[in-house]
């Protein structure tokens, strides 16, 4: 009796327990150059909870946007690795990458990366087409209408100003509902007042959609809308904090 008192009858507290959305252990990243090997990431690990917003932050030439190609599996690690909802990444092909990527994976960038031969819809409704989706322009002009681009669906991004331009491009993010969105520095080529627009826009949607949102910044604005902080320096992770 005493025995089966003694065994333990609870299961350990990581049992069953939701992996976080992602996660990086020990990353590094090296470069060869002429005089040398150059080291841009040392020794980065951190976990991000589903539904986080995480601000990256750190001066110029810190390592946030090499961070943010490896988080997203658009480079790979000389160290470490990058889970997405509990599987590593970092050591897929760039075919496994590339699906891991259209099946749970938004991006905004800084330059917008509209296609220029290609209309506002037509933008929107490519990686629905190319993740194989069977209709593609229903849900790409329902999500340019919620950006508020109606009207607009057959301009040309060179018919668009800046703040239209990212408006597509938060569609294209979010029409394929993924749970993980990387945003590098989103309102870095556009005015203060259309950047908060955007920026407003995007936390909106984020939260409509509950999306882990990943973004680098420059802005202390920003980053303080944000309950997660990361701050890089030289390479090296210095602060990573929770609010």
């Amino acid at each position: 009796m005493a025995d089966a008192l003694a065994t333990p009858t609870t299961l350990p507290p990581t049992a069953g327990a939701r992996p976080p959305a992602l996660r990086a252990t020990s990353l590094g990243k090296r470069v060869p150059l002429p005089s040398g090997e150059l080291t841009i990431l040392d020794d980065v690990g951190f976990e991000v909870a589903a539904g986080d917003v995480v601000a990256i932050v750190g001066a110029s030439g810190s390592g946030k946007s090499t961070l943010l190609s490896l988080l997203a599996g658009l480079d790979t690690p000389s160290d470490g690795s990058v889970e997405i909802d509990g599987q590593t990444i970092s050591t897929l092909d760039e075919d496994g990458r590339a699906k891991v990527r259209g099946d749970k994976v938004g991006f905004v960038f800084q330059n917008f990366q509209l296609l220029p031969s290609l209309t506002a819809l037509e933008n929107v409704m490519l990686p629905l087409e190319l993740r194989g989706d069977g209709d593609a322009e229903t849900p790409a002009r329902a999500m340019l209408q919620k950006v508020g681009l109606g009207e607009r669906l057959n301009h040309y991004p060179k018919q668009l100003s800046g703040g239209e331009q990212q408006r597509v491009a938060l569609a294209r993010a979010f029409v394929t509902g993924p749970s993980l969105l990387f945003a590098d520095e989103p309102t870095g080529n556009l005015d203060t007042h259309t950047g908060q627009a955007i920026i407003d826009l995007l936390f909106a949607m984020n939260a409509d959609a509950g999306t882990t949102l990943v973004l680098v910044t420059h802005d202390d604005h920003l980053a303080m809308r944000c309950n997660h902080l990361l701050r890089l320096d030289s390479g090296h992770l210095v602060a990573n904090e929770t609010r």
